[in-house]
């Protein structure tokens, strides 16, 4: 069941933190296990898959980048394993960044590294925050339109936390 329906709020990239909370609350309550220890055997397992489904809901759509990742799901923009194609200039740029931090030598060319990084992170974050700030208003072709964009980003993403992670391993032998 989609997460969104599950909770009777409209799919969006920015969900208003304290209607989540209420509304995982007022299903906690309703589909707590304990309430129905005098049911039938089926209707038992109905609750609990009700009570798992809303923790699984909350978790996911309660934290930004999950619920990012949901939606692009959501929309078959993003799958295990998937090999997306990113612009050639990226991946050149991320070759480049890649080759000088395999001639790191001292603290200071990594900080460097680092900086140019985190810049290019910011950037991505910068575009993420402007694609999704009116998402819940665009009709549905603007819509599918936005999601393609920011799954672009959010690919983007998974290969910079690569180059993140080694910039830390190389940071831990400096």
């Amino acid at each position: 069941m989609n997460y969104f329906e599950f909770y009777g709020i409209p799919e969006s990239f920015k969900v208003d933190q304290a209607l989540l909370k209420k509304k995982f609350y007022e299903l906690s309550k309703l589909y707590h296990p304990d309430f129905y220890a005098n049911e039938d055997e089926t209707r038992q397992q109905e609750i609990l898959e009700l009570s798992t489904l809303n923790n699984k809901a909350y978790h996911a759509l309660g934290d930004p980048a999950k619920r990012l990742e949901y939606i692009l799901k959501l929309h078959d923009l993003v799958s295990e394993g998937a090999k997306p194609q990113l612009p050639a200039d990226f991946l050149m740029e991320m070759m480049d960044i890649n080759e000088r931090l395999m001639e790191v030598d001292d603290a200071t060319h990594l900080a460097a590294i680092t900086a140019e990084t985190l810049a290019i992170e910011g950037d991505m974050n910068e575009e993420l925050e402007k694609l999704t700030k009116d998402y819940e208003q665009l009709d549905d072709t603007a819509k599918e339109s936005r999601r393609i964009e920011i799954a672009n980003i959010y690919y983007k993403q998974k290969y910079l936390l690569r180059i993140k992670e080694s910039l830390s391993t190389f940071a831990a032998r400096l």
